[in-house]
């Protein structure tokens, strides 16, 4: 491999060394859903605080029931939300209803259809026609989680489960971490917004919409700084907007043309602190061979190819691993999953591939990937019908249908229920 292309493995450890997670803020438990938690989330109380009936019924002593049918006397009742003040003593029956307190002196719980009742007043006369070994549907006091308990880990991604579990919890307010704001320049003469074209020499811009998509996907709060034409002061003025940020993104303008301007205009050495400090230039891969990352003063600074389909494969190779950093999340989102090729592939060169790919369910549970015939990266059509993208490391030899291969699946939302 060439000495001045970055292996793509390097060039993500060097982007995420630079970055941590943001600090903390409260929100409250109705808007936590996708936010990521910054410490764990501990129950305010026991779940459920004191032993409960998991059924309607009677509560009884077990060994009243042992030999049926047996006759009690109802001495009350225990409904949900009340309490049985006395002590079910030899020979008596509590009615009990979901969620009631076990009274003092009741071991156990049975059903109502178990029973026949004279009637649903105190002091009637209550027939067990099947018995119930003591503790049948009881829930122990602490049953759910007790007092203390974690629940919910800290660095995870809230899902609806997790909200109605801190809610359970007594949680009012949730400690997590800040959204990344995430400033996106779009770079380049030919470009224009959707519905703005009026010459067919020029290009509709659609890498600052898919870049602010992603962003919010993964949980981060975008803003577009508009786009930069090819005028160094133009694109300096513009990406000044990015103060304040905790990234800036721009595309366009990564490469070696007279036009690609982002390197020598924001590393113009006469604008002192705010100059852009490179870290590094050109990554081993195929799409997005040009990428840079630096900073541009202290904000961190990650440019993008121009061709759309680059934008997007280094938006889920770099760009989202970067944002779950922020977001104080693990590193798992680059983890390839293994899949089956449906056709033949020549050997790949020295740059790490990124081929987009459709699948189907295997037989062995595994997905089948075919790979489109045309990978050019300004076909946006291709992506888009994509569900994956097949990664062929650098000097991968000649597969074969069947082999097995890794993949960086595309389908599937980021927030799970």
């Amino acid at each position: 491999m060439a000495s001045d292309l970055l292996p793509v493995e390097d060039a993500l450890s060097r982007i995420l060394a630079a970055l941590s997670p943001l600090p903390a803020e409260m929100v409250p438990v109705s808007e936590a859903l996708g936010r990521v938690t910054a410490e764990p989330i501990r129950a305010r109380r026991t779940q459920p605080p004191m032993a409960v009936s998991a059924m309607d019924g009677y509560a009884v002593r077990a060994i009243d029931v042992a030999s049926v049918p047996a006759t009690l006397r109802r001495t009350g009742s225990a409904p949900a939300g009340g309490q049985f003040a006395g002590t079910v003593g030899a020979g008596e029956a509590v009615r009990i209803f979901t969620g009631g307190p076990v009274p003092d002196g009741a071991d156990t719980i049975v059903l109502q259809e178990d029973v026949d009742a004279s009637s649903e007043e105190d002091g009637a006369d209550v027939v067990v026609r099947e018995g119930a070994p003591a503790g049948t549907f009881i829930r122990p006091a602490g049953l759910d989680f007790k007092g203390g308990d974690v629940g919910v880990p800290a660095g995870r991604r809230l899902s609806a489960r997790d909200i109605g579990l801190a809610a359970a919890m007594n949680v009012p307010w949730i400690r997590v971490h800040r959204r990344p704001r995430v400033a996106i320049l779009s770079t380049g003469d030919e470009i224009v917004r959707p519905g703005e074209l009026t010459d067919p020499s020029r290009i509709v811009s659609s890498n600052a919409y898919a870049l602010a998509a992603v962003v919010r996907a993964v949980g981060g709060e975008p803003v577009d700084l508009g786009i930069a034409p090819d005028d160094s002061d133009a694109l300096r003025t513009l990406a000044a907007g990015a103060r304040g940020s905790d990234l800036l993104v721009t595309t366009g303008g990564a490469s070696v043309g007279s036009h690609d301007l982002v390197q020598s205009a924001l590393g113009d050495t006469a604008l002192g602190a705010d100059a852009l400090k490179l870290g590094f230039w050109k990554i081993a891969m195929r799409p997005g061979k040009p990428l840079i990352f630096g900073h541009l003063g202290p904000v961190p600074m990650l440019g993008l190819p121009g061709n759309p389909v680059s934008t997007m494969v280094c938006a889920t190779v770099f760009l989202r691993p970067a944002l779950e950093r922020l977001l104080g999340l693990p590193e798992n989102s680059t983890a390839l999953v293994e899949a089956v090729l449906a056709v033949d592939l020549k050997p790949n060169d020295r740059r790490q591939d990124y081929l987009r790919a459709t699948s189907v369910p295997g037989p062995d549970g595994r997905r089948m990937v075919t790979p489109f015939d045309r990978q050019d990266s300004s076909m946006m059509s291709r992506l888009a019908g994509a569900d994956c993208l097949v990664v062929r490391p650098p000097h991968d030899p000649a597969r074969r249908r069947g082999d097995t291969v890794g993949i960086l699946p595309l389908d599937g939302g980021f927030l799970s229920i």
